[in-house]
């Protein structure tokens, strides 16, 4: 399942609009209703009832309408579906109620309302600084210093005073705000192309483009967003060298900045929102279990409130985290089976957001089943997910690109497809070399795969103790066990030394770490 990339903005646009929104856009053409605008309705109506684009249907179906005019009437419609969303939506984002509070300035002005026009700016101004939305204040500075150049507004010196200090200031912060929002954006860029780093070139590349685009005294920054976008630098950069202890603590760091000022969750949801994600993964990866639940269950909780479903973004957003972390739960908990039980559900309500989901979490989505269907012994079905990861166009995570075709290759190796298993071995061999992707720990387990066709039972068994013995010693070196992010090789080899399934011995360790935690506390 990936997104429609191709369906019509407009199209796409109306599909995504719920009742009251469609209601609303009705009430507001109607208004000022012309002929134009009852053409504007009919096609409204026909791209609402239709299930996929189709424009020869389209045109069948506006008869009265030529192919010349469609693309004039679909472009009057679309600014008019989202005029009408603005004025419908603009008390639930600070941004558009600035938006509006400057172009009302702007008007006043027009009208030669200069002090009227300074009022309005005055209460935008006090709207921006406790929305910390200090790159909004540049705009109305600007329009200050205007009216102030301008014309004789009596409030001079002063003003020009307060006016230019706080220019430098603004300028200041929007310059360091840019600066760390930059280095967050290209760091999550690398990671979602490459993944984890793949080794010692790979971490020396992003140590020092780290240094070098990290402004000096960031520390010493104590704005919101300098704030945000310095955790969220520390929070990928940890991310892409496996230094998860790091990871969590700038996760942390990430989400305890809404705590502190808790009106920026409203500002800033989908921050928020993100923030809440990556800590649960830094408790996946640690394996904080109990702090895992108790995370999720916030989130949860989060997720019913009026804030996150009022807009179909963080909507969206809180499913897709909610519904990976579980996955997450029932990976580090080894209870397969029951995770799969989800999965129905899951895809159901994907199918009805499809349009909205990116590739990129689709591809992780289908990676994460497969890893349920694996740890449960469903290898068939492990393999159906894993082609829909193989098989797509996509240049996104070349490291799950990579350990998609290597669990797809043990899964024809649990099912015994011997036959292929000599050209699928060379295949992702040459794959994962290709991309740079071969540790130690992928070398040892393509030179068993290699082995195994010549091993009988009780050899078998012998070469599976040694490779376990030989992994086990590599698992405190980040670059050597990369594959360990991506499936738990040593607990699917644990599970074929000790005749039992790799979940017994993923929630055996789960309840092992239990009674320590139940031994420490008492």
């Amino acid at each position: 399942m990936m997104p429609n990339r191709n369906s019509d903005a407009l199209f796409l646009l109306i599909q995504s609009l719920e009742k009251s929104e469609k209601r609303h856009f009705k009430l507001y053409i109607k208004r000022s209703s012309t002929k134009e605008d009852l053409k504007v309705v009919q096609l409204f109506d026909a791209l609402e009832k239709m299930q996929d684009y189709d424009e020869k249907l389209l045109l069948k179906r506006l008869n009265n309408i030529s192919k010349p005019q469609l693309a004039n009437l679909k472009t009057h419609l679309y600014k008019q579906v989202l005029a009408s969303l603005r004025l419908l939506k603009s008390a639930d984002s600070i941004d558009l109620q600035l938006n509006e509070q400057l172009d009302y300035a702007r008007i006043l002005y027009n009208k030669g309302l200069f002090l009227q026009s300074l009022k309005i700016l005055e209460k935008a101004r006090e709207m921006a600084i406790a929305a910390n939305k200090f790159n909004f204040m540049t705009q109305v500075l600007s329009l200050e210093k205007k009216i102030e150049t301008l014309h004789i507004t009596r409030s001079m010196p002063g003003k020009t005073m307060q006016i230019t200090a706080e220019a430098i200031k603004v300028s200041e912060h929007v310059t360091q705000v840019s600066a760390l929002s930059n280095l967050a954006l290209h760091l999550y860029t690398w990671y979602i192309k490459n993944g984890h780093a793949r080794n010692e070139q790979d971490e020396t590349d992003v140590k020092m483009f780290f240094k070098e685009n990290l402004p000096a005294h960031a520390f010493l920054l104590k704005g919101f967003y300098e704030r945000l976008y310095l955790y969220q630098s520390y929070t990928w950069y940890a991310f892409i060298r496996q230094d998860f202890l790091m990871y969590y603590r700038y996760s942390e760091k990430w989400l305890t900045l809404f705590d502190e000022q808790p009106n920026m969750i409203a500002v800033e949801t989908g921050h928020f929102i993100k923030g809440i994600h990556n800590l649960l993964n830094a408790h996946f990866d640690l394996r904080n279990y109990e702090k895992f639940q108790i995370t999720l269950k916030r989130f949860e909780s989060f997720a019913k409130t009026e804030l996150a479903t009022r807009h179909d973004n963080f909507r969206t957003q809180t499913f897709i985290y909610i519904y990976s972390a579980k996955i997450n739960w029932h990976l580090m908990t080894g209870t397969f089976e029951e995770g799969l039980t989800m999965v129905p559900e899951m895809e159901t309500e994907m199918q009805k957001l499809e349009r909205f989901i990116d590739a990129h979490r689709i591809l992780v989505f289908n990676y994460k089943i497969a890893s349920l269907y694996f740890g449960s012994r469903q290898f068939a079905k492990c393999i159906d997910y894993l082609q829909k990861i193989i098989n797509d166009n996509f240049s996104l995570r070349n490291d799950l690109q990579c350990y998609a075709r290597l669990m797809h290759l043990l899964a024809h190796y649990e099912l015994g497809n011997l036959d292929i298993m000599d050209s699928l071995i060379k295949s992702v061999y040459r794959y994962m070399a290709r991309m740079q992707n071969l540790t130690i720990v992928e070398e040892e387990i393509f030179g068993f795969l290699r082995r195994s066709f010549y091993a009988g039972k009780v050899k078998m068994h012998e070469e599976l103790t040694i490779l376990l013995s030989k992994i086990k010693h590599l698992e405190k070196n980040r670059f050597e066990t990369r594959a360990f992010a991506y499936l738990d090789i040593i607990s699917w080899l644990e599970s074929k030394v000790y005749n039992t399934t790799m979940s017994n011995v993923i929630n055996n360790k789960y309840q092992q770490s239990k009674k320590r935690r139940y031994q420490i506390t008492n």
